[in-house]
């Protein structure tokens, strides 16, 4: 674990860094940034709150006799939808029985989710622990048409958590470098992607449970490099225990490092056949285009292939989405729209990936119910993220 890492209450990362945001946001660049004499005088500060680990121990006391371990998985798109995130993790009837939930894109003092501290208002709401690690401290309000919500920001922070109705123990966050300068393009921010992980005390045994986003703008190779410091710590932890890492891996087969590279590959995606590509390659990213990371965690003898319902997607795209537009429109030319358009007319203008996985070692899948992504929790007239839940019923033992 870094030295930096501190755990405690929400105030463990309270900060006054905020008078000084805006003046932040007018560097184009990180290695500009950093050699500022502004940077150099709240590098300490920066380091402090993005080093630390928010965690809270709302749950009541349990004890279950039950071996089955039930895990969900979910891109909560920053929380914007969280009356109706709230409503599904308390009535679904599979999410309602989720001893943990790995969660990525949270906000914290965010204008665009009513600067509420996401994560604990699920815990609160649903009387779970928690461990919630800041990744970035935004420069503006987001991309896209979260720029243009009213209010400002107050803590500006943006992370991941995991959530547990079994205690919590040795909770911290593992630093992940980024795939691309986070100063250039529209919406800038500080900091880099950070996976969060604790022991789970479940009654029938501890295990390790980390949750993990891995970059969206970024390499194949990049996710990859991403995914084996992830195993390189998870191989140094004391104590040694069973592991479950779940969450947002970013398969979508494209290298999205820099706009030009996207379109390229997409591109190259047309000419191998759209129907192929959609069929063979976006619901099976293990196959070809992502196999590098794929091969590391079987290399490491973690299984993936019984933990996840396989060829299932989890992010579905339509041509007609405004909001995923406006957040292409913030880095890709606007005349890709066009290419795009007419590249998926002969699917009804949709497309899916597989972005959301598990893999876990020294666990087992359990024999009587098979891994699942839910497709069905979204509201009919309303999205409550771009992403699809993923579930996983397993256990320590066989």
């Amino acid at each position: 674990m870094s030295k930096q890492i501190k755990v405690g209450p929400p105030n463990v990362i309270d900060h006054q860094l905020a008078p000084f945001l805006p003046e932040f946001n007018l560097f184009n660049s990180t290695r500009e940034l950093e050699n500022s004499a502004l940077y150099s005088k709240l590098e300490n500060d920066i380091e402090r709150v993005l080093g630390s680990v928010v965690q809270e121990n709302l749950a009541p006391k349990t004890s279950s006799s039950d071996s089955r371990i039930r895990a969900s998985a979910w891109n909560i798109e920053r929380g914007v939808e969280l009356e109706g995130l709230l409503e599904v993790f308390s009535q679904h009837h599979l999410l309602k029985n989720s001893d943990i939930f790995l969660l990525t894109e949270l906000d914290h003092g965010m204008a665009r989710t009513k600067n509420l501290f996401i994560a604990h208002e699920i815990a609160k709401a649903l009387s779970l622990n928690y461990a919630f690690a800041p990744c970035y401290i935004a420069l503006d309000k987001g991309s896209g048409l979260e720029s243009t919500v009213d209010g400002e920001n107050t803590k500006s922070f943006h992370g991941n958590a995991l959530f547990s109705r079994h205690p919590i123990s040795k909770a911290h966050s593992i630093a992940l470098p980024n795939g691309r300068d986070l100063m250039r393009g529209k919406e800038k921010r500080l900091g880099t992607q950070r996976a969060v992980a604790a022991i789970i005390n479940h009654p029938s045994g501890a295990f390790w449970a980390v949750s993990l986003h891995l970059d969206a703008h970024s390499t194949q190779k990049h996710r990859h490099l991403q995914m084996t410091m992830v195993l390189d710590h998870l191989e140094n932890l004391n104590p040694t225990l069973p592991v479950l890492i779940g969450g947002d891996w970013n398969t979508s087969t494209h290298n999205s490092s820099r706009a030009l590279y996207s379109i390229l590959g997409y591109c190259r995606r047309v000419l191998m056949g759209v129907q192929n590509i959609l069929k063979n390659h976006y619901p099976h990213p293990n196959r070809w285009f992502e196999r590098k990371l794929f091969r590391e965690l079987e290399l490491r003898n973690y299984q993936y292939r019984d933990l996840n319902e396989m060829g299932a997607c989890t992010l579905h795209y339509d041509i007609q989405d405004l909001a995923a537009n406006n957040r292409m429109a913030d880095w890709i030319p606007n005349w890709c729209f066009w290419f795009i358009n007419w590249a998926l007319g002969k699917n009804g203008g949709y497309c899916s990936m597989k972005l959301d996985w598990f893999a876990g070692k020294n666990l087992f899948a359990d024999p009587d119910s098979k891994p699942q992504v839910l497709s069905e929790v979204h509201d009919k007239n309303k999205m409550l993220s771009d992403h699809d839940p993923i579930i996983l019923d397993f256990r320590l033992n066989p």
